[in-house]
């Protein structure tokens, strides 16, 4: 089997880690789908290679950083050879130093397949059985408690990778069949035998950017599916709202050829076909010249953030295809210091995609806002109300919807900007690219609200157009949504219905719905 690829064989599938980059798909699937993973032959007759020189170099009278001497600013002192399984275990006790919330349980999967890659690739000087122990760890899904606060997005994402080492010493806390452990317990109930770290192990287990990467590849996974929900539910905001297909044509579409926008403008115009909505307002009774703003640039708003994901997932393959540590072990057994191990190129992509992903909730709120307007909404009653006075309809849902975008421009200020000194100054700059991830997963989960919320309300205009029937993809989405929360009536209690549209939007259910393929 090759290295780095998923095996086709039902049953059997796994990722191999080698010499070759993983995919993005590839770290989803360990991440999410719990696909195993298995080190390739080439891959542990490389990594025992790579250890010989860093056995050479603790040896020799010369001090090699990261191998016989103390680290970051204490790099000048050179440590005795009878120290230095002490020297490994300190280091990694001393940089758990996490604080706050345990993070999710994918984030820190996404930071052991992605820890692994690097040193599956050779370039780190660890023992074939270290990255053994930590594959089986990923693969017996015991997920070592990473704090939220603690990486600087330099040097590596240190305090969450050390967390995971400490785990791997049989030290700290794990979750492990529901339920949080000492990791020393967890381990031994499936029969991994903790590490003693050995020279430079601690060092190569905890400098990488893989939290930041991890979290950027998840959240790439999702927005590329939401910005698919997006043009659906703009496509039925422009349909309840009696707005016309024509400013999606491609001949328009391509006097701008943006490539995100083409597809985006050619989601909805496809969906919008068949229409009985929008076929009842064509012709020269129509006395709107144009449509708004948030109906009208659907198309350019979704288009520039798809653009943007596009740039984002280029620097991530290239990130996947990085060996990040430091020191590195060269092939011809140099060990040399650098700093790839900063994290901004990723982290100025993490902040990058939270402007448009605020952009595209901006204007879905903005649609909402129009159908509940009865001055804007071309014949709907005020709020989608039942009884408009009694009942206040979506009044309160769009209240909600306006809070997550006001909550995710906040989010789309920039983390990485935020430099802030450490380690006496040797770590004088810094990335902040944990920081611009964590925020960019709650910007995700945020834009996930509004989506839903936009489709509800979409879904509740179509009806009220009847007998007008929508488009074949509008009505099997508006269907889908029927499945979960009844048509027009009386109020309701609408944070439940508010709940199931979005395991609807999450799910990929709207998506399977609408099948739109263009």
């Amino acid at each position: 089997m090759p290295d780095s690829v998923t095996s086709p064989h039902p049953g059997d599938a796994r990722v191999v880690l080698g010499a070759e980059p993983l995919t993005a798909e590839q770290v989803v699937d360990v991440v999410r789908g719990r696909v195993p993973v298995a080190l390739s032959d080439a891959a542990e007759k490389n990594l025992a290679a790579t250890r010989q020189h860093i056995e050479n170099l603790a040896h020799a009278a010369t001090p090699t950083y990261g191998v016989s001497t103390g680290f970051g600013a204490l790099a000048t002192r050179h440590i005795p050879l009878e120290s230095r399984t002490a020297l490994q275990r300190s280091l990694i006790r001393s940089h758990a130093a996490g604080a706050g919330p345990a993070v999710e349980a994918e984030v820190v999967r996404a930071l052991m397949v992605l820890r692994l890659r690097t040193l599956a690739s050779g370039y780190t000087g660890v023992r074939p059985v270290t990255a053994q122990t930590l594959a089986a760890m990923l693969n017996a899904d015991i997920v070592p408690v990473v704090h939220e606060h603690g990486s600087l997005g330099c040097s590596g994402d240190l305090a969450p990778l050390a967390a995971i080492a400490l785990a791997l010493m049989g030290e700290g806390e794990v979750s492990h069949d529901g339920e949080i452990k000492p990791a020393a317990e967890a381990l031994k109930s499936v029969g991994i035998e903790p590490i003693v770290l050995a020279e430079k192990e601690g060092l190569a287990l905890t400098n990488g950017t893989d939290g930041m990467l991890g979290m950027l590849l998840l959240a790439a996974a999702d927005l590329r599916k939401l910005f698919d929900v997006a043009d659906i539910t703009a496509a039925m905001s422009v349909e309840a709202l009696l707005g016309t297909d024509r400013a999606f044509a491609a001949d328009l579409q391509a006097l701008r050829p943006h490539p995100g926008q083409a597809v985006s403008a050619a989601r909805m115009f496809k969906a919008l076909q068949g229409s009985k909505i929008v076929e009842s307002h064509r012709g020269p009774d129509c006395n709107r010249v144009q449509d708004a703003y948030s109906l009208r640039c659907a198309p350019q708003v979704h288009g520039g953030a798809r653009d943007s994901l596009a740039h984002a997932e280029l620097v991530a393959d290239r990130e996947l295809r990085s060996a990040v540590d430091n020191p590195v072990v060269l092939a011809d057994g140099r060990v040399e210091s650098n700093g790839n191990f900063h994290g901004a190129p990723v982290a100025y992509v993490l902040d990058f995609l939270a402007i448009p992903l605020a952009d595209v909730a901006s204007i879905a709120e903005r649609r909402t806002d129009r159908m509940l307007d009865k001055t804007r909404s071309h014949g709907l009653p005020p709020f989608l109300a039942h009884d408009p006075g009694v009942d206040s309809g979506h009044m309160i849902a769009q209240y909600t919807q306006a809070a997550v975008v006001s909550e995710l421009k906040r989010l789309a200020v920039p983390a990485s900007v935020d430099s802030i000194p450490s380690s006496a100054m040797q770590e004088d700059h810094v990335s902040m690219g944990w920081s611009a991830a964590r925020k960019l997963r709650k910007a995700v989960d945020g834009l996930t609200t509004v989506l839903a919320i936009e489709l509800l309300t979409a879904a509740r205009a179509l009806d009220m157009r009847a007998p007008l029937e929508p488009s074949p993809v509008t009505g099997r989405v508006r269907d889908l949504v029927r499945t979960r929360v009844d048509g027009p009536g009386p109020d309701r209690h609408l944070a439940p219905e508010i709940a199931a549209v979005e395991e609807l939007v999450a799910s990929g259910a709207v998506l399977a719905a609408a099948k739109l393929e263009v």
